[in-house]
C-alpha cells in the first residue's frame, strides 16, 4: 500500500495519527479515571443494555400477541355471525 493511500485511509500521515490517538486515549483516560468508569464496567454496561434491549423486545411481542388472542376472542365469534346472516340473506 502506498504511503499516500495509507494517509488518505487514516486521514493524515501515520504519525500525526498516531499521536492524535495516544492524545485523545490519555483524555478519555483522565474524563474516565475521574467519573470512577472502568472499561470493562462499560462493556459489561453495554452488554446488559442489549439484554435489556433484547428481552424488552420478545416481551412487547408476547403483550401483542396476547392482545390479539384477546381481541380475536371478540371479533371472530362476531364475524363468524355477520357471515351466517349475510349467507341466510342470499338465499
Amino acid at each position: 500500500m502506498s504511503d499516500t493511500g495509507l494517509s488518505r485511509f487514516l486521514g493524515g500521515s501515520p504519525a500525526q495519527v498516531v499521536l492524535r490517538l495516544v492524545f485523545l486515549s490519555f483524555v478519555v483516560g483522565i474524563i474516565l479515571a475521574a467519573l470512577n468508569l472502568d472499561p470493562l464496567d462499560l462493556v459489561h454496561m453495554a452488554v446488559d443494555f442489549v439484554e435489556r434491549l433484547w428481552n424488552m423486545g420478545f416481551h412487547a411481542l408476547g403483550r401483542l400477541g396476547n392482545y390479539l388472542v384477546i381481541g380475536a376472542i371478540v371479533v371472530l365469534p362476531i364475524w363468524l355471525i355477520m357471515r351466517l346472516l349475510a349467507m341466510g340473506r342470499q338465499r
